[in-house]
């Protein structure tokens, strides 16, 4: 017979590798689980089996779709004039929460030769401005400058999301409140 509970702090670690959960709340998450609402548990680990499953990146911006295309890409009301370039997914997401911008997306995870080309592709559909929507700091200013001198043979306005932001926070630490007027007072880079 065990004498510990071995499953159970496996359970806690698991949580606690999650970003912002400490070794309380993931005890409190585990505990609840286990103890408490075994039926949320097995839901819970059904949502993430098939989350995991089914979702990929959108081969067109880079963001999260069950699809080869995402529901913004698809949507032919977006202003496909207007494109944003985010660092991830997540970012694109919170825009998209919020309802802060209704144009097209483009992530940058990483910049290599296929980042670029697909960046071409894109703007090559119409695409007359350019918002970096980026977190603030001097490499990624750089990078801005790598993007225009990459995209040179286009006729594009570049802007980016104004310095409300704080320089070296990332957008999911920004209220809406900044963030929104952030996008809204964009400055031409």
């Amino acid at each position: 017979m065990s004498r510990s509970l071995d499953k159970f702090e496996r359970l806690v670690e698991a949580f606690e590798s999650l970003p912002t959960i400490g070794k309380k709340s993931a005890s409190r998450l585990a505990y609840h689980l286990v103890a408490k609402d075994n039926m949320l548990a097995i839901k819970l680990a059904h949502a993430i089996e098939d989350a995991i499953g089914h979702i990929k990146e959108c081969s067109l911006c880079g963001g999260m779709s069950e699809d080869e295309l995402c529901y913004i890409c698809c949507d032919e009301d977006r202003d496909a004039s207007t494109l944003c370039v985010v660092e991830s997914a997540k970012d694109m997401m919170l825009f998209e929460q919020n309802a802060l911008f209704h144009g097209l997306y483009f992530v940058l995870d990483d910049i290599n030769e296929d980042s670029i080309t697909s960046l071409k592709l894109r703007v090559a559909n119409g695409v007359e401005e350019i918002i970096f929507a980026l977190t603030p700091s001097i490499a990624n200013d750089a990078l801005m400058l790598f993007i225009e001198d990459k995209l040179s043979e286009f006729d594009i306005h570049y802007t980016k999301i104004a310095q409300g932001v704080p320089t070296g926070v990332s957008l999911e630490n920004i209220d809406m409140l900044s963030l929104s007027r952030a996008l809204k007072d964009r400055v031409r880079v």
